[in-house]
């Protein structure tokens, strides 16, 4: 029987370094501000589903969303590593269910071989505020995301970027970030049209990581942090999920779930008793198939 392990107990408002109050003031504006700053705010809802339900459920949301152009018919990689302190205070956040929390991390889409200094990737800055998640992110090449985030040092940018770099570089000296953990997964994803607008469904697949070589372009070993025969769907809206939606979902009676890749990765690297939340991988046998460490992108 899993047991939940519990670190004691924090204030949200002491753990946060930003008071949740700031994001009605000025930080709130600056997420909702025009600039080559990327932001996104909405409820993010999880599935956790067997991998050949999720092939019929795709079937039936093609129906009613286009598919990302991203996606073509095998999908696209994502690769991110995480940041966290030597205390595992973002990871212990997300446990204890703190309605303000966030986590920074480094993301790549597409294939992680092909990943060196001029890449561009996103450095991202994830937080729950109550409900909803918000996200924020600049785009950077590969070599000064690390700069920034392991260099520990401020990089060129466009002065509508500023802000948030300082906020980056902050974090990361103040607290003393470092990396903790990658994921990857193949990703398929939708996109809501006509009355849907907004709305995005995933289905994220083949979900791995590591805890070491968190080079995004190392040829290192990963192992599935979900086991293989799972797939994770994330239904992402503005404001409301669309009646037909919620029907197809209690239609194939899928249970929400609250799951973390990150923290997934932390507890299946033993970085951490694992949770009431970690998914079970008493299903992950062993075999060419279904191995538990994977070389592969």
């Amino acid at each position: 029987m899993l047991k939940r392990f519990r670190k004691p107990a924090v204030s949200a408002a002491k753990s946060a370094d930003q008071p949740p109050s700031e994001v009605g003031g000025d930080q709130g504006h600056r997420l909702r501000a025009p600039s080559k700053l990327h932001a996104f705010n909405r409820y993010e809802i999880k599935y956790l589903v067997d991998t050949s339900e999720a092939v019929a459920l795709r079937e039936e949301i093609e129906q009613r969303l286009d598919r990302d152009h991203h996606s073509g018919d095998a999908g696209y990689g994502i690769w991110s590593v995480y940041y966290d302190t030597r205390q595992l205070r973002f990871y212990w956040e997300k446990i204890e269910g703190l309605k303000f929390r966030r986590k920074l991390r480094v993301r790549h889409y597409g294939d992680r071989f092909s990943v060196d200094g001029t890449t561009p990737v996103f450095v991202e800055i994830k937080q729950r505020v109550n409900r909803v998640t918000q996200k924020r992110r600049v785009s950077l090449p590969y070599a000064d995301a690390l700069r920034l985030c392991d260099g520990r040092q401020m990089v060129e940018h466009d002065p509508s970027q500023r802000a948030f770099l300082e906020e980056v570089l902050d974090l990361v000296l103040r607290l003393d970030l470092r990396p903790v953990a990658m994921t990857g997964y193949q990703r398929h994803a939708y996109l809501g049209r006509d009355a849907d607008v907004g709305l995005r469904v995933t289905f994220d697949q083949r979900i791995r990581g590591r805890d070491r070589d968190f080079h995004l372009g190392a040829d290192a070993e990963n192992r599935l942090i979900v086991p293989a025969g799972k797939s994770i769907v994330e239904v992402k809206a503005n404001e409301r999920v669309p009646y037909w939606l919620t029907d197809l979902t209690a239609k194939r009676n899928l249970q929400v779930v609250r799951v973390s890749k990150y923290c997934q990765s932390v507890e299946a690297h033993g970085l951490a008793p694992r949770s009431i939340f970690h998914v079970p991988d008493h299903d992950l046998e062993p075999g060419p198939d279904r191995s538990t460490v994977l070389s592969e992108a």
